[in-house]
């Protein structure tokens, strides 16, 4: 007797659904994410909305749409606007995601005091907390406005009637993974009930012009249902980062249909709830060491936003056979790669040498441009040479020790100037870029073997 196709196979990590169990997912590449679960049931005799011929559905030119100019919603914490491209926009669906525990709930909780204090109609949905919970969190971060709702359920068809009665302009579902929607059979939290129940509220948003922002945890196993299996469906990924023992976070656009993908915002977590850092460049050099060799400031781009970390090496000799490399917020290839351009363009001998590299602050960078900065690190705890704490180095290193050029060089050099930095060292690359720019002084280098000359 043939087998009936009850059950089907998704994928945990990217939602590819499969008839049979694979090892390795076809989709995302990764191996053992395969998880069987009920097949979603299809409603039956349903009849289509429309059949062809019947001149209901037509297509518009773009001449034909109008263009409304309040199409975004001031959110009242100007580092989210940032993220989410100026402002909220309108019939739009977000997913904000992170690790359990990291200020999620907190940060959109903020969001809805804000909107609420200016009028907006605003509906809360937790699945995870009771009404008096909420009263508890919301207590500790101000005065609330009269024009939000709090509703503590699950079933989304109650959920959904909830939406379409009220009308609010902007809803916030707290958490997608408890969400049950009573088309499938499998459990809450699995692959197909947070994909039908995010189909769902995506078709709320587009019909009812609501903004709904949406929940999803991330945790360290992978679990089922992560932001991996919603992000093509959602039309911006947020994701908070950041380390729950401490107070700094990160908000990062990783998708954004209608802003840039580059932006983040940055917060500081205290008893009241989340603080915007308006000026995070003198917040991550906070607390710097003063005539520590190895210690180099070096700008990234975030976006549109220049940020100024500082990047710390310590070089010592092995005690092992083979010389140790650890990084903490950067490519630790990267570090090997820049080292042996070191050993090979330089002439300096590391080869015996233990190597320590950290983003001071828990940032994770990925720019070329902090080469420069890095391997200048490197030298100077080598060397046991501290470089001056008001030298700021960026640029790209090649594997001929060439110092590449850089975008949004002048934005960089503006940056470091306006945190009082007295030198930067760009490529000879950018020489255009810095012509015009005063009161801070600019040299040039245009190979990785001036580095022991102007250090």
């Amino acid at each position: 007797m043939a087998r009936s196709k009850e059950t089907v196979f998704f994928c945990q990590n990217c939602g590819f659904e499969s008839a049979k169990w694979l090892g390795q997912c076809p989709g995302c590449r990764e191996w053992n994410t395969m998880t069987e679960e009920p097949a979603p049931r299809k409603e039956k005799n349903k009849q289509k909305q429309h059949t062809a011929g019947t001149g209901r559905v037509k297509p518009v030119t773009l001449d034909e749409i109008e263009n409304d100019e309040r199409q975004r919603i001031p959110s009242g914490i100007e580092e989210l606007d940032r993220v989410l491209g100026n402002g909220i926009v309108r019939g739009s669906l977000v997913l904000v995601g992170g690790d359990p525990g990291i200020g999620k709930s907190t940060l959109l909780l903020q969001l809805c005091r804000n909107l609420s204090n200016d009028g907006h109609k605003l509906l809360y949905v937790s699945g995870e907390e009771s009404a008096s919970q909420i009263k508890m969190r919301a207590r500790r971060l101000g005065n609330f406005g009269t024009s939000l709702s709090i509703l503590c359920d699950t079933d989304l068809d109650d959920i959904s009637d909830v939406i379409e009665k009220e009308n609010p302009e902007v809803v916030v579902i707290d958490s997608i993974q408890t969400m049950i929607n009573e088309n499938v059979s499998s459990s809450a939290g699995s692959v197909s009930q947070v994909r039908e129940s995010t189909g769902v509220l995506m078709r709320i948003a587009k019909q009812l012009d609501i903004t709904v922002f949406i929940v999803g945890h991330v945790t360290k196993e992978g679990a089922v249902a992560g932001p991996k299996v919603l992000e093509h469906m959602v039309d911006t990924v947020l994701y908070f980062e950041g380390d729950i023992r401490g107070n700094y976070r990160l908000l990062r656009a990783v998708k954004n249909r209608f802003g840039s993908t580059d932006e983040i915002g940055v917060f500081e977590m205290y008893a009241d709830g989340l603080r915007q850092v308006s000026n995070p460049s003198e917040y991550m050099l906070s607390g710097r060491a003063v005539k520590a060799s190895g210690n180099v400031v070096t700008c990234v781009m975030e976006g549109t936003r220049p940020l100024l970390i500082e990047i710390q090496a310590l070089v010592c000799d092995t005690s092992f056979g083979l010389p140790r490399r650890q990084t903490t917020g950067i490519d630790y290839n990267r570090l090997n790669l820049l080292m042996a351009v070191l050993e090979k363009r330089v002439g300096l001998r590391l080869a015996q040498s233990d190597a320590y590299v950290n983003i001071a602050g828990g940032l994770k960078v990925n720019e070329p441009a902090t080469d420069l900065a890095l391997i200048m690190a490197v030298v100077s705890s080598f060397r046991n040479q501290p470089i001056d704490e008001k030298t700021a180095a960026f640029g790209e290193v090649g594997l001929g020790g060439e110092v590449r050029a850089v975008s949004m060089c002048d934005k960089r050099i503006n940056e470091a100037k306006k945190l009082g930095f007295s030198r930067v060292i760009i490529p000879k690359a950018n020489h255009k870029n810095a012509v015009g720019i005063e009161g801070i002084e600019i040299a040039e280098i245009g190979a990785a073997e001036e580095v022991l000359d102007i250090m």
